[in-house]
């Protein structure tokens, strides 16, 4: 049997910058930033950190951010691939080093200029050759050309399958930017949308509008993990991990898995849920909250179905009437999301998903003992359940 991790560890720090459409610094030195603040609330010291996480497509190599930060020796560094997929992938690996005694305290980190620093995206056939653009190259001459449109393909398909409407990506839209518009981090603060907004926003890939995509932003957010032992005596309530899991599901692609025998589902989001269910010994109805990863709104049906909040078919239904709201059955996004806060690639949903164990969310829920918090669209994926501390 593999050596159960519930409970081993915990989230002891977190950090951030602000979020914005220009940084006016370095990816580095949003790195540097967050990392900095993470340790610092964390209450401990650089010398403390001997591992450090982060993605394979982010610009700051470890080194650098060690050097930078005043350096360090590291005993652990490790890289998650697949970009959007491996938020809470980060903190798998962090929990894995430090529950097998390769390291003691680790720093997970994600900072980009998303925004002001984006440039063209090559096509299929531009640019360095990866096998990601090979499969891209059959979907191109189609019109298949960026997420938006890879996710508007699963989305018409479910909408069609299970006899839906957009209201159901009406109501996630206007939940996400409910709970954006009171949180001061947030791009979209002050500034909610209703349900009319929403209708009259233009179409980006049908049956997709403005308002079901998240917008690109500058920032960084980071963490610190160490031994659930240790965190006892830091100054901030453990956010314990009951459960983490990473999972790619069969022919996957990167968010272009069409020749799948049905596509109204995304399986690796269910060999997630299952592995981070019996890491924990917890359910669906254990869940108090959940930051569930929603670069587009329509990606959150397929999760609450894979979690098991409803029935496959159902989630259409289930997100109807306030269910993702701060008094609803499962507050979602509480921090507003990626579409609603900045579109950090999910590093941000870590973040908050500590703030919701801790009590300390801009819209807090009355219950919070166990969040869900989740990464990735069509791609290999990413989650874990954070709880208190017994």
């Amino acid at each position: 049997m593999p050596t159960s991790i519930n409970g081993t560890c915990a989230i002891v720090g977190i950090g951030q910058t602000e979020f914005s459409k220009l940084s006016g610094r370095s990816e580095l030195q949003l790195t540097l930033e967050c990392v900095k603040a993470a340790i610092e609330d964390a209450g401990l010291r650089l010398s403390d950190i001997d591992g450090m996480v982060t993605l394979s497509i982010d610009g700051s190599d470890e080194i650098a951010v060690a050097r930078g930060l005043g350096s360090q020796e590291l005993t652990f560094f490790s890289r998650i691939p697949h970009g959007i997929g491996g938020a809470m992938g980060l903190v798998h690996q962090a929990v894995m080093a430090i529950t097998t005694g390769m390291c003691k305290a680790v720093v997970g980190y994600r900072a980009l200029n998303g925004y002001s620093g984006a440039q063209p995206k090559p096509t299929a056939v531009g640019g360095p050759l990866s096998t990601d653009q090979v499969h891209w190259g059959w979907y191109t001459p189609y019109g298949f050309v960026d997420p938006a449109s890879w996710a508007a393909m699963f989305t018409r398909r479910y909408l069609h399958e299970y006899r839906a409407t957009d209201e159901c990506l009406a109501e996630i839209a206007v939940t996400m930017r409910t709970h954006a518009a009171n949180n001061p981090n947030a791009m979209f603060y002050q500034r909610p949308i209703t349900v009319g907004d929403y209708y009259k926003s233009p179409w980006i890939a049908e049956p997709l509008r403005l308002y079901d995509c998240c917008m690109e932003a500058d920032g960084g957010c980071a963490f610190v993990i160490t031994s659930a032992e240790r965190a006892r005596d830091l100054p901030h309530p453990p956010a314990v991990v009951r459960g983490v899991a990473q999972g790619s599901a069969y022919d996957q692609e990167v968010m272009t898995s069409f020749y799948r025998k049905e596509i109204t589902s995304l399986p690796e989001y269910d060999l997630v849920a299952d592995q981070c269910y019996q890491q924990s010994g917890l359910g669906p109805d254990d869940i108090d909250a959940a930051v569930l990863y929603d670069a587009f709104t329509s990606i959150v049906l397929f999760q609450l179905e894979s979690f098991r909040f409803c029935k496959r078919g159902e989630a259409h239904e289930f997100v109807t009437g306030g269910t993702l709201g701060l008094n609803g059955r499962l507050p979602c996004n509480t921090n507003g999301g990626q579409l609603g806060e900045a579109h950090l690639q999910g590093i941000n949903g870590v973040v908050e998903a500590v703030r919701l164990i801790r009590g300390t969310s801009v819209n807090q829920p009355k219950k919070n003992d166990h969040v869900l918090a989740t990464s990735g669209i069509g791609v290999p994926a990413s989650a874990m359940i954070l709880g208190k501390a017994k």
